[in-house]
């Protein structure tokens, strides 16, 4: 271990770390050999910031709750505070390894304490301690969420209509009317918000035939990361990196697990029609059946691939060009 890492280390252990565990209308904080429920609310945030800057706490971690957690994230991030949000199953996992069954909300806040002090040690801790959010991003983030909302509400109605008595659907039609109305409403908001604020950016993941307007404004609003992270990094965070599964002698098949599962249904999409439509991906594609591969893997290693070139391409700053991902004849 180099002497700068030995010197980070060492403060790093020399500061207390924090774990909150986050429901709806409370928060439950431990740090160094203290613990504290507050409200989950601006009052409570600014409770816990200001007790965590006083005892100079290093690392925050909290548990991420359906999404109660992301205004207080925000709230401690914007105060200077390293923030990093865990999902339920990382932080069951580490109780459990670390012999802790129990479960109440006071326990878990203590595991996240312990597993921040692991993460303010680690030598690569940045890659864990997420990064404050720029307001124009959450702000395409909240329209693309709202979209998939509506999307899956307007599904559930159209199921229902199928089977319904007839009774009922003049006000399942009515409803399905009302959801196509918000539909383009929010569809016309992201598109002038893209325009207005991320007009360069648009233009140029335009460029790649298959990437549309829905993947262009999830990329956008929750993929904050493309172009600042490396290949495997970044297919990583997506949930399209093969992991292995090896033990001793034994090779399994490699998977991919995990990530941000908005983002890669989008490029799912974008991908079945970029297997169609793009030279580059199709050929790819084409050439690994030929291989003799599944066609699952086939399209899982396009979404990675296309991926890539998008992620290339923001770090570039340059549109798609297609002899730089041809595989030379």
């Amino acid at each position: 271990m180099s002497v700068h890492a030995q010197g980070r280390e060492a403060v790093a252990a020399a500061r207390p770390n924090a774990g909150i565990d986050v429901s709806k209308e409370h928060l439950d904080a431990a740090w160094a050999d203290r613990a504290e429920r507050v409200g989950n609310d601006a009052g409570g945030w600014d409770v816990l910031a200001a007790k965590f800057k006083a005892d100079q706490v290093d690392v925050v971690v909290l548990e991420a709750s359906g999404g109660y957690e992301k205004a207080v994230a925000c709230a401690l991030q914007a105060d200077g505070l390293a923030v990093v949000v865990l999902n339920a199953r990382q932080a069951r996992d580490f109780a459990k390894a670390m012999g802790q069954l129990a479960k109440t909300d006071r326990v878990d806040a203590q595991v996240l304490k312990q597993f921040a002090g692991v993460i303010a040690r680690h030598p690569q801790r940045e890659h864990y301690v997420r990064a404050l959010p720029e307001a124009q991003r959450s702000y395409v983030a909240a329209l693309v969420t709202r979209r998939r909302q509506l999307i899956d509400m307007r599904r559930a109605e159209s199921n229902r209509l199928e089977l319904a008595h007839e009774a009922a659907r003049p006000s399942l039609r009515a409803i399905l009317r009302a959801l196509d109305k918000q539909l383009a409403v929010v569809d016309h908001d992201i598109d002038q918000y893209v325009r207005q604020h991320f007009k360069n950016l648009a233009k140029l993941l335009d460029s790649v035939t298959g990437i549309g307007e829905v993947t262009i404004s999830t990329f956008i609003g929750m993929l904050g990361e493309l172009g600042q992270l490396p290949r495997r990094p970044i297919a990583k965070l997506v949930g399209v990196a093969p992991l292995a599964c090896d033990s001793g002698k034994h090779r399994g098949a490699r998977s991919i697990w995990g990530g941000r599962a908005d983002v890669r249904s989008v490029l799912y999409m974008a991908t079945v029609s970029a297997v169609t439509h793009n030279p580059v991906i199709r050929e790819f594609y084409e050439r690994l059946i030929g291989k003799g591969k599944p066609k699952k893997v086939a399209l899982v290693a396009c979404m990675r691939k296309l991926l890539t070139i998008a992620n290339a391409m923001v770090r570039d700053g340059t549109n798609w060009d297609e002899s730089k991902h041809s595989k030379p004849a």
